[in-house]
C-alpha cells in the first residue's frame, strides 16, 4: 500500500550542526498492518513519517501509495488516503471537540463547501470509536493531555484515511493515558483495520501494538521485520548503546524490554 523505496533525504545544515538524513531507507508498509519505527533522538523517525505522508519530498528514492507516486498526487488527494497524527498539536483558535474533528473533513469537500449530515456522522462516529463523544462541545484547549490525543486521532480518522501516521503518540502522557491511548489504537487496528505507522521511544508500546518494526539508527535502518525477530537483547543493543533483558511476559502477552545499563 505504502512504499518507501530507497530514499534518502538530508536538511540544510546550521552552522555547527550534523544535518539529519534519512539514507537509502527501503520500507514497504501493508495494508491493516501496524509499523513501529525505533530510534534514538534525531535518528530520523519524524522525518521518515513526513516522507511517507509527501510533506518532505526526497532527495533520492521515491514513496508511492498504491503504485502511485506521492508527489504526482495533489496534496487534496494525499490527505483523503493519509492522516497524520503529530507529536503535538496547537490550533490558532478556541476551537470546540466537534470543530476539531470535522476538520478532518475538509479534504473531501470543494472549495467553500460546508460539512454536510454525512460529514456530521463521520466526525460522531470517530468520536465515538475514540471514546470522546462526550466531549463533542467542549472547547479542546480545556482538555486534559490525553483526552486532546484521542481527539486529535478522532479527527484523523475522519478523514476516512487508508493510513494512519502516529508521531510519538503517548509522548508526555501519565501511565493511565499512556494505556487508553494504546488500547485505542489497537482497537483501531484490529477492529476497524487501520493501516499505521507510528514512531515511538516507548519500547514496550512498540513490543505490545506493532506486528512489524523498522530500526533506525543515523538515518540508516538497520533492521526490518516481524516484531518478535526485531526486538532483542542485541538489537536494543545496537540501537541505543544500552543493555537490556528482552524477554516474553505472560500475563501481558508481548515482549517487554528492561533497560540495565547504558554501555559506556
Amino acid at each position: 500500500m505504502l512504499r518507501a523505496a530507497d530514499v534518502s533525504f538530508v536538511y540544510p545544515a546550521k552552522r555547527g550542526e550534523r544535518p539529519q538524513v534519512v539514507r537509502g531507507v527501503t520500507l514497504d508498509v501493508a495494508r491493516g498492518s501496524l509499523t513501529g519505527l525505533l530510534g534514538p533522538n534525531g535518528c530520523g523517525k519524524t522525518t521518515l513519517l513526513k516522507l511517507l505522508s509527501g510533506v518532505l519530498e526526497p532527495d533520492t528514492g521515491e514513496v508511492t501509495l498504491g503504485g502511485a507516486r506521492i508527489k504526482s498526487l495533489t496534496r487534496r488527494e494525499v490527505a483523503r488516503r493519509i492522516a497524520v497524527v503529530p507529536q503535538e498539536t496547537h490550533p490558532a483558535f478556541d476551537y470546540t471537540v466537534m470543530e476539531m474533528v470535522l476538520m478532518g473533513r475538509h479534504p473531501h469537500l470543494r472549495a467553500f463547501q460546508l460539512e454536510g449530515p454525512d460529514d456530521l456522522a463521520i466526525a460522531r462516529d470517530a468520536l465515538a470509536a475514540t471514546g470522546t463523544a462526550h466531549l463533542a462541545g467542549r472547547a479542546y484547549m480545556t482538555l486534559s493531555g490525553g483526552e486532546k490525543q484521542r481527539v486529535v486521532i478522532a479527527g484523523a480518522l475522519a478523514q476516512s484515511p487508508d493510513v494512519l501516521l502516529l508521531d510519538e503518540p503517548t509522548a508526555s502522557l501519565d501511565l493511565g493515558y499512556q494505556l487508553d491511548v494504546q488500547r485505542l489504537l489497537a482497537h483501531l487496528n484490529r477492529e476497524r483495520a487501520v493501516t499505521m505507522v507510528l514512531a515511538t521511544h516507548d519500547l514496550n508500546l512498540a513490543a505490545s501494538l506493532c506486528d512489524t518494526l523498522v530500526l533506525l539508527r543515523q538515518g540508516v535502518m538497520l533492521a526490518h521485520g516481524p516484531t518478535r525477530e526485531v526486538l532483542t537483547t542485541a538489537s536494543v543493543r545496537r540501537l541505543y548503546d544500552v543493555e537490556a533483558d528482552v524477554s516474553f511476559h505472560e500475563r501481558a502477552g508481548h515482549l517487554t524490554v528492561v533497560p540495565l545499563s547504558r554501555r559506556p
